[in-house]
């Protein structure tokens, strides 16, 4: 078998939202984190892809959204990706983070210690699950740099994925995956809300680079919507490197979609047997190809591949206004 590097990390989550409009105004102007991409589902070019990440889109920052219009509530469940945290430089910041979501009127709980770094879980205006992770205490896998024209002070801004947190019915099933296959390493455990929480981590490891894991054979399987996660994607190096994947994951048997190109990246999606999507994802090239750094988000992007088609996809797009003055 052709040796394969370590992942490095967190690259993006990818989650689903409603309202694209109530969307982008929460995580720009609440959040204060940067639209970098205003693109459409290249799997169904009907609804919009929206990224959200420090000041340029670094690995490791991205946040997702596909809009899907019709999308119902979401029960939660087991067999999910459960919460997707966000990480920022210290402890101060999620006081800061604390008086901020009071005065927005955001729900969120009390800042906790349980997993060993202070955090601050929150849930956004369609209940996404989402947690605020400090950076004080961490080391590890570096996160990005917040954007200067963010209404978040750069000091307190959101810059990184933290821990994604899974929740399953049968642990050793997705645990095998992760460390035969994907190389990860359990690190420690700790207890949240009485159940305990396995930490795995990857490469440098740290916050940016670990999978938050429990187990609940009790709970239903969760029934995804507005507010759930569709998948989490990790760091590869190169679309070489990224090819090296296919044969050892689809040699333990998981259903995977080879290799597919996505043009700000390169992509291999595959399930783990709790049927939780996984990708992995190139670090390159990034998002500055069809648009300059200063103007990243303001425009529809297309990759080139449906360019031709950009009058149709428009037209069946409800207007979204993310030029900034």
């Amino acid at each position: 078998m052709t040796a394969l590097k370590s992942l490095k990390g967190l690259h993006h989550v990818s989650a689903i939202t409603a309202r694209a409009v109530d969307n982008f105004k929460f995580y720009t102007e609440i959040l204060g984190m940067r639209l970098v991409k205003k693109s459409v589902n290249q799997d169904d070019t009907s609804v919009y892809h929206l990224f959200y990440a420090d000041e340029r889109g670094n690995p490791g920052t991205d946040l997702t959204f596909f809009e899907i219009p019709f999308a119902g509530h979401t029960y939660p469940g087991t067999n999910s990706i459960s919460a997707t945290s966000l990480r920022v430089p210290s402890d101060k910041a999620l006081n800061f983070w604390k008086k901020r979501f009071e005065a927005y009127g955001v729900d969120h709980d009390p800042i906790s210690t349980e997993s060993g770094r202070a955090s601050l879980a929150f849930r956004d205006f369609e209940d996404q699950r989402l947690i605020l992770v400090s950076d004080e205490n961490n080391h590890g896998v570096a996160g990005g740099k917040p954007w200067e024209k963010s209404p978040v002070p750069v000091e307190y801004g959101i810059y990184g994925l933290g821990p994604a947190q899974l929740t399953v019915a049968d642990k050793k099933l997705t645990a095998s995956v992760l460390m035969d296959v994907m190389g990860f390493r359990e690190t420690r455990t700790f207890i949240q809300d009485g159940q305990t929480v396995t930490v795995y981590e990857v490469g440098e490891g740290g916050s940016g680079a670990e999978v938050h894991l429990l187990e609940n054979s009790e709970l239903p399987k969760e029934r995804p919507g507005r507010g759930s996660v569709h998948h989490v994607a990790f760091r590869v190096e190169s679309e070489e490197e990224l090819r090296k994947w296919i044969d050892p994951i689809t040699q333990y048997r998981l259903p995977n979609s080879g290799f597919v190109e996505r043009y700000y990246f390169k992509s291999l999606y595959f399930r783990e047997p709790n049927g939780i999507l996984f990708e992995l994802a190139t670090d390159g090239p990034g998002f500055e190809g069809d648009e300059d750094f200063e103007h990243l988000g303001e425009k529809l992007a297309l990759p080139p591949y449906f360019e031709d088609q950009r009058e149709e996809i428009e037209a069946n797009l409800k207007p979204l206004k993310t030029t900034r003055s």
